[in-house]
């Protein structure tokens, strides 16, 4: 059964469009950051321009020189600074003048000439204020002899030309760096889906050939007790469906589809004398015959992959009342796969022909397996599989061995290999 690994696909796809997501927001952030420092640059060294206007030929402030300079205020303020303040040596305010249009920006903005620290002579700080971009600027005034006389503060905007501009080159800028971010991703994401094709392509393939491996060493165990390995199939047919009824955890019901394929694996090592004899075994031969458990153990803990299968295979011949073998357990101290398959192995070994026995009638076998309730068989799991029995046994004896086969292996590659896709999305 091929895999489509859309869930894969589908999860591929989500993880790269997550990433391109992660990675545009901090390279838009990176862009952005850069982008705003080239603006504060340029935009300071337009305000740092435009206020040379008017502090290069100032020569002294002071009271007796107010009116002068609030004229001069007036004036430079029809450009682009909206508001100004000159400070004397001793930073107290002189004098201020605002465009009557801009009194709520300049009076969000704080002054910051109190801010500056012994010897700091400048200062300045860009901000967004109701849609537009204002540089406030704090810088030192010097005469022409070159001795400071105070300093000037002022809001200038950023006029409607230079703003343009601005957005369109951040714009540009952040439309650039996010492109680049989904061409990589989108060249990313062809790299890693072919890549995960492969690998969704070579991991069925192992599933399959596991799955295989163990359909053949458990076929290869059951022929020797009989001319078809069928009961195997009947038995997982049973299993899967009990598994399904009590709604077992996928692992689980995987394992115990396992141990159906695996549970007389160590039977491999028990001469066909012992095996096929047609009538009652010694105790001898039964303590030999016993013995296919712990070999069966062995068998499959070479194999790490089969290793869920050893509920099973240890503790089928467990007896609810602690009266099987090997260890005697008893109760819910009995794994409950391998209580459950205790069930299903007698009732198929009751219903099949072997070559020492013929089958018996199906209200015969569940009577006998009535009378092992609570000593041989858990009663509550007894309950679940007399629920479902009927039906099931009257399907897997209608079908022939090829027909059985199919459709076992159809419902494996359901629980295995669709929910191993399942897993990976």
């Amino acid at each position: 059964m091929k895999i489509v690994p859309g869930n894969v696909g589908r999860t591929v796809v989500t993880r790269v469009v997550l990433a391109w997501a992660a990675l545009s927001l901090l390279a838009g952030a990176v862009v952005f950051y850069v982008e705003w420092g080239r603006v504060n640059r340029m935009v300071l060294a337009l305000a740092t321009n435009e206020t040379k206007r008017f502090t290069e030929h100032i020569d002294a402030i002071g009271p007796e020189h107010i009116e002068a300079l609030e004229q001069r205020a007036k004036e430079f303020i029809q450009g682009d600074f909206i508001s100004l303040r000159l400070y004397g040596l001793d930073r107290k305010k002189i004098l201020e003048a605002l465009d009557p249009g801009a009194e709520d920006s300049r009076r969000s903005l704080p002054e910051h000439v109190h801010d500056l620290a012994p010897g700091e002579i400048d200062h300045h700080h860009m901000s967004w204020v109701d849609g537009r971009l204002l540089m406030q600027v704090l810088l030192p005034v010097a005469g022409g002899d070159g001795i400071m006389r105070g300093y000037f503060e002022g809001v200038y905007e950023v006029n409607a030309d230079t703003f343009r501009d601005i957005k369109a080159g951040m714009t540009t800028g952040l439309a650039l760096t996010l492109g680049i971010v989904l061409v990589t991703a989108a060249v990313l994401y062809s790299v890693i889906a072919t890549l995960n094709r492969s690998l969704v392509r070579l991991s069925s393939d192992l599933l399959k050939s596991n799955i295989e491996l163990m359909e053949v060493l458990g076929s290869a165990i059951a022929l020797r007790e009989s001319d078809t390995d069928a009961h195997n199939y009947r038995v997982t047919a049973y299993a899967m469906s009990m598994g399904e009824a009590l709604r077992l955890p996928a692992r689980q019901l995987r394992n115990l589809i396992a141990g159906a394929f695996l549970h007389d694996s160590g039977k491999i090592g028990v001469s066909d004398s012992i095996l096929l004899k047609p009538g009652p075994l010694t105790s001898a031969e039964m303590e030999t015959l016993r013995r296919h458990v712990s070999l069966g153990v062995r068998i499959i803990t070479n194999a790490g992959w089969l290793l869920g299968a050893r509920d099973v295979v240890e503790f089928h011949h467990e007896k609810f009342d602690g009266t099987g073998y090997l260890k005697g357990l008893s109760g819910k101290a009995i794994p409950r796969n391998a209580r459950v398959f205790a069930i299903i192995d007698v009732f198929d070994a009751l219903t099949s022909r072997r070559p020492y026995k013929e089958p018996l009638p199906f209200d015969e076998a569940m009577a006998i397996l009535e009378r092992g309730r609570g000593t041989h068989f858990d009663p509550e799991l007894l309950d679940v599989f007399r629920g479902i029995v009927a039906d099931l046994h009257g399907q897997v004896s209608a079908c022939d061995d090829a027909a059985l086969r199919r459709i076992v292996r159809s419902r494996v590659a359901e629980h295995f290999l669709l929910a191993e896709e399942a897993a990976r999305g």
